[in-house]
């Protein structure tokens, strides 16, 4: 006999799941729900009560809420090449536990760089079978590929990624001038996006050079004025080309003012900061600390005030990663010193936790995090079936937490190094379960690897 609502209404077809809480977060915002699967797709939202009958049930506590999965569109892998940094397997594995579902894997530190479809098509075999969450791909735009462009934007990657300044691994060069206007006229003409390092490099090479265990040594490294004479570089190709661009990871939010001159004057151009930015502090770095060392870097309480500010006022569009980790003896830990340290923070198994704990202190709603973390990067990508819990969506859900809190232990990341700046924090919100498509994800992997236009 076919399944049933117990309001006597005959059900299509069973269903495989049934999640039902008091608060879950759809479009229209929290209501006490029922939220049907079937074949890994959310086919209904019912009010609580409903009786939506399934295969499966999941009853939320009393102290869960459930969110869209999140998408995390700047995780770099690292595998082949450096998977001693960082793999498919550890770094999904560590995307499920933060209530991560989909990510994008960035093209360089892998060897080799995702600069061609053969590289792209490298990095997927690698990937294929052994992904906890979906897995898709950025391209990379260096000198010299502009006609690896095309053929890349075919073979499904969801955009591209350049450099405007070195980018610490020499397979992956950076971009001058009139390479970048070159490459984003190419891109336009393809309508696909390029996403952007905006640091300028004649800049940082009139700075101090760091070195020593002295922070403040390597703020001076890479002063403000970087991030805002490359942004400045980028805007105009932009409105000379009518390219889409993306500022990566921005941690200067004296840009913003330039960012929304181009908006105001027709320039198609998104922005992002990540949760060090948000929730890590200049002053508060210790010296010797490398595993706070990034590029850009972590700057002052200041600093961070106008970064919230921008995200409420909608000038910051997206809060992703750069999980950029690697082995312990590339961040220097023994001498400490930051002119020797790799730059890049561990943090895909936090993001969410640590961003929502800042963001509670600041009386910003978690409604407000899930958008910056999953529906707008989503939307940025053109992932349309992610990123939200509604009919027709991939059932990617979370159930977090949000009043319960830890304590950081690297030892119980599942990141392949147990390096990061949030060691010994107390952050605030927990992960109890993450779904893939109306499963919980388990040791088993079941991701899938996106192309463009898939979901």
């Amino acid at each position: 006999m076919a399944a049933a609502h117990l309001d006597g209404r005959p059900a299509v077809a069973p269903l495989d799941l049934v999640v039902r809480g008091r608060r879950v977060l759809t479009p229209q915002g929290w209501r006490a729900a029922e939220v049907g699967v079937r074949d890994g797709v959310v086919v209904e939202v019912a009010d609580l009560g409903a009786g939506l009958v399934a295969t499966e049930t999941l009853d939320l506590a009393e102290d869960e809420v459930l969110v869209p999965g999140l998408v995390d569109t700047h995780v770099h892998v690292n595998q082949p090449g450096r998977t001693e940094w960082e793999g498919f397997a550890s770094a999904t594995r560590a995307a499920a536990a933060g209530g991560v579902t989909t990510i994008v894997d960035m093209p360089l530190n892998s060897v080799p760089p995702t600069t061609d479809v053969a590289a792209l098509e490298v990095k997927r075999a690698e990937a294929e079978g052994g992904v906890h969450v979906d897995v898709a791909f950025w391209g990379g735009a260096v000198p010299g590929s502009t006609a690896d462009l095309a053929p890349l934007h075919e073979a499904g990657v969801m955009g591209f990624k350049c450099f405007l300044v070195d980018s610490g691994v020499e397979e992956f060069g950076h971009l001058d001038a009139a390479e970048l206007e070159r490459d984003l006229a190419e891109l336009a003409r393809l309508d696909a996006l390029m996403v952007v390092h905006a640091e300028d490099p004649g800049v940082i090479g009139a700075a101090p050079e760091p070195h020593g265990p002295r922070y403040a040594d390597f703020l001076a490294s890479r002063p403000p004025a970087a991030e805002e004479a490359a942004i400045a570089t980028l805007l105009g190709a932009a409105a000379r080309t009518g390219a889409r661009v993306h500022v990566l990871h921005l941690s200067d939010a004296a840009a913003l003012p330039l960012i929304a001159r181009a908006r105001a004057e027709g320039v198609r151009v998104s922005v992002e900061t990540c949760p060090h930015y948000l929730t890590l502090e200049a002053e508060d770095v210790p010296d010797g600390a490398t595993a706070f060392k990034c590029c850009p870097p972590i700057r002052g309480a200041a600093n961070q005030d106008a970064l919230w500010q921008g995200l409420r006022d909608g000038a910051i569009d997206i809060v992703v990663t750069d999980h950029s980790p690697s082995t312990p003896d590339l961040k220097a830990l023994d001498t400490g010193d930051f002119g020797e340290a790799w730059g890049g923070v561990a943090s895909l198994q936090l993001g969410l936790a640590a961003v929502w704990t800042e963001a509670r202190s600041r009386g910003v709603a978690l409604e407000e995090v899930v958008r910056w973390m999953s529906t707008a990067p989503a939307a940025l990508v053109g992932l349309d079936r992610k990123g939200a819990i509604a009919p027709g969506k991939d059932a990617d859900l979370a159930v977090l937490a949000p009043e319960e809190s830890f304590d950081v232990d690297p030892a119980r990341l599942h990141h392949r190094n147990p390096v990061t700046p949030y060691a010994g924090r107390r952050l605030t919100g927990v992960v109890r379960r993450t779904l893939l498509r109306g499963r919980t994800i388990t040791d088993v992997p079941t991701g899938t690897l996106l192309r463009r236009g898939d979901a």
